[in-house]
Order: C-alpha cells, then sequence, then structure tokens
C-alpha cells in the first residue's frame, strides 16, 4: 500500500505525501514548485487560465502510450491526479526554443495583458497533438473553456489558424511515454492511503475495495472528475473529513454496445468522462451529443463523468433528463453485490439518492432511440456554454402516421428533483402532433410543475419555460412528422 500520490510533472517523478495530497493541482504547481506558467483566477474551471495536459495510462495493457487531454488544474485536485503525467505550458517547448504554437502566438501578437495566454497555448497545443492543421471552427470550439479578458480572441484565433506544424512535436515526442508508462501502471496497481491532520485519502484498485471501505466510513465523499465538488472545496468550504478517489479503478472505463428487445442499450461505466461519450456517440444520437457538448468546456468534458452528474443528485443536471424519459438505469455496487434502479426512482428528494451508504454507481444503461421515436433535449441557460441551466426538458414521442402512440416527457429545475410529467404524457397519448395537442400539453405541464424563484430564474419564468417549450417542440419536429408521412 502506497502513501504517497505518484505524479510525473514535465516528465519528471514527484512523489507526493502528507497534506499536499489534498490541494488543487495549481497549488502545487505554483506554490511548491515555482511553476507560475499556470495561473488561476476563477478557481472554478470556468476561464481556463490554469489548463494543463493530463496524460493517463490506458486500461488496456497493449497500449502503450499516454492519453492525453486538457484539463482545468484549479478543480483537479493532486489527489485526484494520482499515476498520471501532468504537462504545463513551461513544459511544451522543445530543446529550448518555443514550440509553433507559442511562436504563432507571438507572431500574430494573441497575447495582450497575457495572464490568459498560458492556457490558452495548452489548449491549442492540445488541439494539434496529432499534427493536423484545424480549421477556424474547430480552433474555436477547441478553446472554448478559455476567456481572455482583453478581448483578444481574433490575433488567438488567427494565430491558431498561422501554426507552422513542419516542426510540430506531439507530447509523446517531448515526453515518451515508455520512460513512465511501466512506472505509472505498477503505482495504479497498488491502493493509496494518505492520513493527515485528521483528513484522510483513500484510492483503491478495484470496486470491492471502494465498497468495503464506504461500508466503514459512511461519510467518506467520493470523487472522479470532481468539477463539481472541487468548486465546492475552492469557494464554498467544503472540507470533507475522507476522501475516496475513483481514478484508480479498474474496469469502469468502458462503453459497451448491446441490444435488448429491438433496442440499442449503451452501458456506460462510472469513471467514462463525457468527452468520451460525446465522441462515442457522434452519429448514434445527435440529441445528446448535442446536450453534452454544452454542458461545459472541453477541459470539463475531459474530466467530468455521467456518473458524477447523476450522483450529484442536481434538479437541474443537464443529463438525467434524457435517461429519465429513454427508462435509463444505473448500476450500484455494494458489500451485498450489485443492483439496477431505474433513473425514475433514483432521486428520493433534493440531492437523496435511493442507494446505500456503500454502494457506488459502477455503470450505466443509456438507452438510444428507435426509428420511430421523436427524441428532443433542452437546455435552457443564460449563456450556451459553461453555465448552469434553469430549466432542462426532454421529450420521447413515439409517432405513427401522425399520431402519438407514447410519450416521456420530463423537466428539470421545476421542483426538487428531476421529474417525469404522468398527467401530460397521459394527454398525449393517441392525440394527433399538432400544434394544438401541443399548445394544450404545454398548458397541463404548467400545471403539474412546483418551481421556486433563485438566481437563475423566476418561479414565473419557469412556469412559462414549462409551458413555451412545447411550443417549440412543436415547430422543430413537425417539418419531419410532415416529410415522414
Amino acid at each position: 500500500m502506497r502513501d504517497y500520490i505518484l505524479l510525473f510533472i514535465n516528465g519528471r517523478e514527484h512523489r507526493i505525501s502528507g497534506a499536499n495530497a489534498f490541494i488543487p493541482v495549481t497549488d502545487y504547481l505554483r506554490g511548491e514548485l515555482g511553476s507560475c506558467g499556470t495561473k488561476v483566477v476563477c478557481a472554478e474551471g470556468d476561464c481556463g487560465a490554469c489548463t494543463v495536459m493530463l496524460g493517463r495510462p490506458p486500461e488496456d495493457a497493449k497500449a502503450e502510450k499516454l492519453e492525453y487531454k486538457p484539463v482545468n488544474s484549479c478543480i483537479q485536485y493532486v489527489f485526484q491526479l494520482d499515476c498520471s503525467h501532468i504537462v504545463t505550458v513551461e513544459g511544451l517547448k522543445l530543446n529550448g526554443k518555443l514550440n509553433p504554437v507559442q511562436q504563432s502566438m507571438v507572431e500574430c501578437h494573441g497575447a495582450q495583458c497575457g495572464y490568459c495566454t498560458p492556457g490558452f497555448v495548452v489548449a491549442m497545443c492540445s488541439m494539434f497533438d496529432q499534427g493536423k492543421p484545424l480549421s477556424e471552427w474547430e480552433i474555436r470550439d477547441g478553446l472554448v473553456g478559455n476567456l481572455c479578458r482583453c478581448t483578444g480572441y481574433e490575433p488567438i484565433v488567427r494565430a491558431g489558424l498561422s501554426v507552422d506544424l513542419e516542426d510540430w512535436s506531439s507530447f509523446e515526442t517531448l515526453y515518451p511515454s515508455s520512460k513512465m508508462i511501466k512506472q505509472l501502471r505498477e503505482a495504479r496497481r497498488q491502493t493509496a492511503h494518505i492520513k493527515v491532520d485528521g483528513k484522510e485519502l483513500y484510492i483503491p484498485t478495484d470496486v470491492k475495495g471502494a465498497c468495503e471501505y464506504k461500508s466503514k466510513n459512511a461519510e467518506t465523499m467520493m470523487v472522479s472528475g470532481g468539477t463539481d465538488v472541487s468548486v465546492n472545496m475552492n469557494k464554498r468550504g467544503l472540507v470533507p473529513d475522507r476522501l475516496l478517489s475513483t481514478g484508480n479503478i479498474e474496469g469502469l472505463s468502458q462503453i459497451v454496445r448491446q441490444t435488448e428487445n429491438g433496442r440499442e442499450i449503451l452501458q456506460v461505466g462510472a469513471r467514462v468522462t463525457l468527452a468520451e461519450i460525446e465522441q462515442y456517440i457522434s452519429g448514434l444520437n445527435d440529441e445528446l451529443k448535442y446536450i453534452l457538448w454544452v454542458f461545459g468546456s472541453p477541459q470539463i468534458r475531459h474530466a467530468a463523468t455521467l456518473a458524477g452528474n447523476i450522483a450529484n443528485g442536481s434538479p437541474i443536471a443537464d443529463t438525467p433528463p434524457y435517461l429519465f424519459v429513454m427508462d435509463g438505469e444505473i448500476e450500484v455496487t455494494g458489500t451485498n453485490g450489485k443492483r439496477k434502479i431505474k433513473m425514475t426512482e433514483l432521486y428520493k428528494g433534493y440531492k437523496k439518492l435511493a442507494m446505500q451508504s456503500d454502494e457506488m454507481i459502477t455503470r450505466i444503461f443509456v438507452p438510444l432511440p428507435l426509428k420511430n421515436e421523436i427524441v428532443k433535449l433542452y437546455k435552457i441557460s443564460r449563456r450556451q456554454h459553461l453555465d448552469i441551466s434553469s430549466f432542462t426538458a426532454a421529450f420521447r414521442l413515439s409517432v405513427e402516421k401522425g399520431r402519438i402512440v407514447d410519450a416521456s416527457i420530463a423537466y428539470g429545475g421545476v421542483a426538487p428533483v428531476i421529474m417525469r410529467l404522468p398527467k401530460v404524457e397521459e394527454y398525449l397519448k393517441g392525440k394527433m402532433l399538432s400544434l394544438a395537442t401541443c399548445t394544450e400539453a404545454g398548458k397541463i405541464a404548467r400545471d403539474e410543475v412546483t418551481p421556486i424563484s433563485d438566481v437563475r430564474g423566476s418561479k414565473d419564468y419557469r412556469l412559462q419555460l414549462a409551458e413555451n417549450i412545447f411550443i417549440k417542440f412543436y415547430h422543430e419536429t413537425a417539418e419531419r412528422e410532415l416529410v415522414c408521412q
């Protein structure tokens, strides 16, 4: 058993123990190593000034290279990144020379005050890691998570379009995996347990170990991507006495596609990130892909997990409404074995889940739509990306010759938990899919929900959304249905 966190940073080994295991990566980089190129501004994962590249060994034992993804190091704590390699802006040079992205930023005057520049550079390097040129849209999309307060976006994008890839060196070239991957994998097979100043950290290697620890320590806080927990730790005074990281648990990183009763279902492991799901379902489910795309920035999606979004229990979570209308399920595992819970039965109240203290989510069963089903997902927020929802909605309708055979409707942000709308669903069955039908359904939905006012929207605003979203749904689907007929 280890009593330290193993990290490689810019190719150098670090064994981190004691209190340093419980601090944000940015604090360790800046305070302990003096690597101040990685900036801290928001400490919430919103601005991207803290972007670093995170390299992890794949679970496939035959894979010989680390897989690199950009993440926000301000909301990644040291313990979360055990057995990985971090590349900071200081580690991007090759033989003391600026790399092509850095050089292009200089030549295109991509920096004004310069505070955000390291984050932009690292994020852009992640996009060019394959050594291929990018379109303007790809650059802008990849930089969604990087905020420039000096309005320097045009020269930054121009710098991306002007990168000379002739001398490009990938992260694998800069830091050959062969020098790290064996040691990282060996360490990942060892449980890590750190105790200091009344705080305790446990990093198990398997589900059994995690459940046994939780059974003895009911107040343990589990952390996977940490994109919500870490914000609470940074900004809201959350100081857990016991932490359990899922980062080294084997067998939770796969997506398996299967067919049951004519419907395709994805089995998503609890450690699968939203970015991995987004990539996997491209072409399979455009609605869910879009909801994942607006979930946050690339840096957020490369860390956040579907299991974490579900376990958080928020009534405005972005992904559960889809699982509600598609009759999704989760698999939970505890000391007494595995069991399935329907998504519609998971939430017993605000942030209260139908799970035992020793249980953890191990898989999510994500059904895909059938050909005769209309599925639409909506997220209403003040901005498109990197914002918390004010209201969410999910629609699944089975339609034959213009008539609604079956309907499943779920709303978020209108009650203490995400909710299905049984009165609306009952009304819709057997009706023609028409503007009149949707208008009336909206009125019924308005009466079926009980929203409150908060900083993201008033009660009246949400009531109006509950009604009007049906009109939007009709106009976005009617043309398709007319063509199908």
